[in-house]
């Protein structure tokens, strides 16, 4: 009896047992490396010149004009794509999401191929798109008598371009997380609205978007994060150029560890780009959290 007490006290903690070692390896433990190469002056060639520096990584990479740049981009970079995407998303998803047609299958399958295939690809396809001299939009433009522009190599146009470019690929996505949750809406909620003569519109942002609203939440974290950690779009299309325009924190984090090889600076973005995640998931959870309706 006493053996039957102790397994039914012991099994449930070695059932989460992996799961909590797993977060502690590549999750917590990650975290506070982190933090501590952050206030070290870090020689990866010989470990014994490593010394400690306090918070002179710190005070040095928030006088950088290079991070006061990437950090303004990433955030207009963030909060554009993420209202771009959630807005398109719910349009597109109410638009096909609710009916049966064949074509509107077919709508669903083409809205969510960019999101399948790489990023590089993406990318070098953009590229040659948006060729200032011999690209399509160019000659597009050209043909219709409209002014052209030179997207990714001016600094006015490139971070611009690289949004339009991110929104494109990922709205198929969430579109799709979309469509499913406007499907699981019960028929007869909708059937009891048209009896009552509720408007399109009406039916959508007063019964639609409150049942959905958990998948809405759970869509707004994630592309929240995502935003912030933009990075291969940058590598490969423009490298944070011109003049920064298009640099990110992700980016500067691999330019300062891997290019001119200042793991303490790269750690403090790091730290940095983490605090405003962490800062803006306890918001989003603090604020919104009480508008989810879960039925």
């Amino acid at each position: 009896m006493k053996h039957y007490r102790i397994k039914k006290i012991l099994t449930p903690y070695l059932l989460v047992a992996p799961a909590v070692i797993g977060i502690l390896l590549f999750c917590i433990y990650p975290i506070f490396s982190l933090v501590k190469l952050s206030f070290y002056d870090v020689n990866m060639l010989n470990a014994s010149k490593t010394k400690f520096v306090g918070l002179t990584n710190y005070s040095r990479m928030f006088a950088k004009d290079s991070f006061s740049k990437s950090m303004a981009n990433t955030v207009i970079y963030s909060f554009v794509t993420v209202a771009l995407i959630m807005v398109l998303s719910l349009l597109i998803a109410e638009w096909i999401g609710r009916k049966k047609r064949p074509i509107d299958r077919l709508s669903q399958v083409c809205v969510f191929f960019p999101h399948i295939v790489a990023t590089v690809s993406i990318s070098l396809i953009w590229m040659w798109i948006l060729e200032p001299q011999y690209g399509i939009m160019n000659s597009f433009l050209r043909s219709l008598g409209l002014p052209t522009s030179q997207w990714l190599q001016s600094s006015q146009s490139a971070l611009a371009s690289i949004i339009f470019i991110s929104v494109w690929q990922s709205v198929g996505y969430y579109t799709l997380i979309f469509i499913a949750a406007i499907q699981s809406v019960p028929q007869d909620i909708y059937e009891a609205a048209e009896l009552d003569h509720a408007s399109g519109a009406r039916i959508f942002f007063q019964i639609v978007l409150p049942i959905i609203s958990p998948q809405i939440f759970f869509v707004l974290i994630v592309l929240t994060i995502s935003a912030f950690k933009v990075f291969e779009l940058i590598l490969v299309m423009t490298m944070g150029g011109p003049n920064n325009a298009t640099s990110s924190i992700a980016y500067l984090i691999y330019m300062e560890v891997f290019t001119n090889y200042r793991w303490g600076y790269g750690a403090v973005a790091g730290v940095v780009l983490l605090v405003i995640v962490a800062l803006l998931s306890a918001v989003y959870f603090k604020v919104l959290s009480k508008r989810v309706f879960y039925q």
